[in-house]
């Protein structure tokens, strides 16, 4: 059986090698680099299945590598770890691709459960993903580019607001849960992560709301009904 490939970049020597050693002890092949100066060269030599990033990093900061990853493959999963822990350092990380954020000091058991919970959900979608673009009403939205068009006009989504766009459809003229909403995203249902779904939610409503026969509506307490006409 293949073991799963982490990419893991962290500049901290002894929390490096203790995680590296947990994760390989796991079964896990783990490449760790202690710098971004090569990590889009790695990328592409080991191939990972997943990628572990600290954020402040020496030559080339986490937010950029995850941007260029996420330019390079839209499906790749991206874990954030650092003890940067402001809403806006939040807010970066998953807008320049991140799908989940881990803060320092934590557990290694956490650690590996968000590895596992990404990678089921990875693979959960792949096939969802690869039918790549998809009508919503007078819409038409391409999973793999993260762009929606109507007529001429074209949007690009960040990953997350694709993401979303992508759970609600899956169950299109049919109700989401929220919680499901909020472990898939960001991995817990925390009020912060609460609060930023309500934005996204907000965001998607505005992107599609030049087609009347679509709306996104609130069920107090459950979720959100994804109609379209």
């Amino acid at each position: 059986m293949m073991r799963t490939k982490v990419l893991y970049i962290e500049d901290e020597p002894f929390l490096g090698r203790i995680v590296k050693e947990s994760l390989e002890s796991r079964d896990f092949e783990v490449t760790m680099l202690d710098n971004g100066s090569t990590a889009i060269q790695v990328l592409h030599k080991i191939r990972p299945d997943i990628c572990v990033l600290d954020i402040m990093l020496p030559y080339r900061d986490g937010y950029s590598i995850a941007k260029e990853i996420r330019q390079l493959n839209l499906s790749l999963p991206i874990i954030f770890v650092t003890a940067k822990i402001q809403t806006e350092d939040l807010l970066k990380g998953f807008n320049t691709g991140g799908n989940d954020y881990l803060r320092k000091p934590f557990s290694m058991e956490e650690l590996i459960v968000r590895i596992q919970n990404l990678l089921q959900l990875t693979n959960q979608k792949k096939v969802f993903f690869d039918q790549g673009v998809f009508k919503i009403g007078e819409y038409e939205f391409n999973s793999l580019r993260y762009e929606l068009r109507l007529g001429n006009a074209e949007r690009k989504l960040s990953h997350r607001e694709a993401t979303l766009l992508l759970l609600l459809l899956e169950n299109k003229n049919g109700t989401t849960n929220r919680k499901d909403i909020l472990m898939k995203l960001w991995g817990d249902d925390s009020f912060f992560n609460s609060r930023n779904l309500d934005v996204y939610i907000t965001k998607l409503r505005d992107y599609l709301k030049d087609d009347s026969s679509i709306e996104i509506i609130t069920i107090k307490g459950i979720g959100y009904h994804f109609a379209v006409g």
